[in-house]
């Protein structure tokens, strides 16, 4: 790969509250996304990557209720409304990086799908120069009675390579 699509063409970092509003984060995300981008989803346990996730596949219009898929690995959810397929990742209890991913196809199911994987940081980069990659910071409030703070999350959108040069992903944060 080489050095020039390695670096990040666009950003965007915004404050997120509660899963509804993580939910609407994703339908704006699946607006952007077409046939072929991998999205990749770094953030701790309880960050949102799922919710997130759920709500993607609401905006391509997918089949099955968007669940992790930490037992499974991957799960396929076919479109409804003629777009692409969202295959949804958890590489979370894979520790071999992309070896193990290759076992899943990732790579055949790319071109035609949106491909997203959460815990895929430094596990499956390989799959694609071209990629979004996500990541949810959650906030931690100063007492137990500080639920808005433990609802809050910070996410930042870094677009990689070609394919995201000139995306606007300030949307995805738009009040």
């Amino acid at each position: 790969m080489s050095q020039l699509s390695e670096a990040p063409v666009s950003s965007a970092s915004f404050t997120v509250t509660g899963a509804e509003r993580m939910r609407e984060v994703g339908r704006r995300l699946a607006a952007l996304l077409r046939p072929g981008d991998l999205v990749l989803l770094t953030g701790e346990l309880g960050a949102g990557k799922t919710t997130l996730t759920r709500g993607i596949g609401e905006g391509l219009g997918v089949r099955g209720a968007v669940t992790s898929p930490t037992f499974v690995i991957a799960r396929v959810h076919p479109s409804l409304a003629g777009g692409p397929p969202l295959v949804h990742v958890d590489a979370y209890r894979l520790g071999g990086g992309l070896e193990e991913m290759e076992d899943l196809d990732l790579d055949v199911a790319l071109p035609e799908s949106v491909v997203v994987v959460e815990w895929g940081e430094g596990r499956v980069e390989e799959l694609s120069e071209q990629r979004l990659h996500v990541v949810i910071h959650r906030s931690r409030g100063a007492g137990a009675d500080d639920e808005a703070a433990d609802d809050t999350r910070e996410v930042t959108a870094t677009g990689v390579g070609p394919r995201w040069a000139g995306v606007d992903l300030s949307v995805l944060g738009a009040a």
